[in-house]
């Protein structure tokens, strides 16, 4: 079941933001939900089809928002005082460590894109319009 597997991942790499998400938490999962998962089969095809210049606008804004998403994260994991949790939480360093490792791969595919779209030449020359 999926509730197994989950139970199972926050007791493994104990992240209680799974099991009792804070409400900003929530936000994301619904900025997920509504905004970024519409978004993919759009990048997908414009990705897989290439030439399609018109897809940098769109994935410069999915990922510098997956990014700073990302950053609250991965700063709640690192600085947040899991003693007081319903669910266990990380304690020692280590634990923490392996957590951001969990979320790590989130903030590092959105990067990838931004700087594909941001410097790679096909994606970042200005289009020249034909002349009447």
């Amino acid at each position: 079941k999926l509730t197994d597997l989950l139970q199972w991942y926050a007791a493994t790499f104990r992240d209680p933001m799974m099991l009792q998400p804070p409400e900003w938490f929530k936000a994301f999962i619904y900025c997920e939900a509504f905004l970024q998962m519409p978004f993919f089969p759009v990048a997908v095809y414009a990705f897989l089809k290439g030439g399609c210049k018109w897809i940098r606008t769109p994935a410069i804004i999915y990922s510098t928002h997956v990014a700073t998403t990302l950053f609250a994260i991965l700063a709640h994991i690192l600085f947040h005082d899991f003693s007081k949790s319903e669910h266990s939480g990380p304690q020692t360093q280590r634990e923490r460590l392996i957590l951001l490792c969990m979320y790590v791969p989130y903030l590092l595919v959105p990067l990838l894109i931004l700087f594909t779209m941001l410097y790679n030449p096909h994606y970042n020359q200005a289009e020249k319009r034909k002349r009447k």
